[in-house]
């Protein structure tokens, strides 16, 4: 089980041990096995499963687990009833009566503290593996692989830049570098500078903090 705050790259790995694993690799998202009509999620599990042990070995990843993992409470509306249904098929599949065969799960999710303690025991998520947000190396090298295409000028500082993101995720230094060139376009430049990159960040941070006070409005 991947957890982490969006944008660290979870569902990113996941399709690193895809293009990498010999095995045949299922996606889906868990807002897939919400489904309206009693017993559909609850049978697109056992479908998944089916497929996961013909196809064996086999790698099914669950993206957004949390969408069907939370934690059970019984609020009395069928909706919240169908969800657990699902989640329980879910639990059977993963370490049930009956033996998995040659197939391994992994998921992602953002909110870690809403899954249900069944889901998180051993024999079903044996391994939590925390991605948190790149420390200054890795933003580093996040830059560097996202300005490779680029044309940069000589005065383009990555560790001045790298420091500058710090608490940023993976996918905001993606977003600066693509405003990064941006500007560059915007000017008829042919090179992004160290001033495009600067700007970038002030750009991308003040977005990320607007959007942050309007949640907690």
């Amino acid at each position: 089980l991947l957890y982490g705050p969006p944008g660290t790259g979870k569902t990113l790995l996941a399709k690193a041990v895809a293009h990498n694993a010999k095995a045949t690799f299922i996606r889906m998202s868990g807002s897939e096995l919400v489904h309206k009509y009693i017993g559909e999620g609850a049978q697109l599990v056992r479908e998944l499963f089916a497929l996961a042990r013909d196809r064996a070995p086999s790698i099914v990843f669950i993206d957004e687990i949390d969408a069907i993992g939370t934690t059970r409470t019984n609020d009395g509306t069928s909706g919240s009833a169908e969800v657990q249904r699902t989640l329980m098929q879910l639990l059977a599949e993963m370490d049930g009566f009956d033996n998995r065969g040659d197939v391994r799960i992994m998921a992602a999710t953002n909110r870690v503290d809403m899954l249900d303690a069944a889901l998180l025991r051993p024999g079903r998520f044996d391994r939590i593996i925390e991605i948190p947000v790149p420390d200054i190396v890795a933003r580093e090298e996040i830059i560097r692989i996202h300005t490779r295409k680029m044309t940069l000028s000589p005065d383009v500082n990555f560790a001045e830049i790298s420091l500058l993101t710090e608490g940023l995720t993976g996918a905001q230094i993606q977003a600066v570098c693509r405003e990064a060139g941006m500007f560059a376009v915007r000017k008829s430049a042919f090179e992004v500078t160290n001033q495009d990159m600067l700007d970038a960040i002030n750009k991308v941070a003040g977005e990320e903090h607007d959007t942050e006070e309007r949640m907690f409005r």
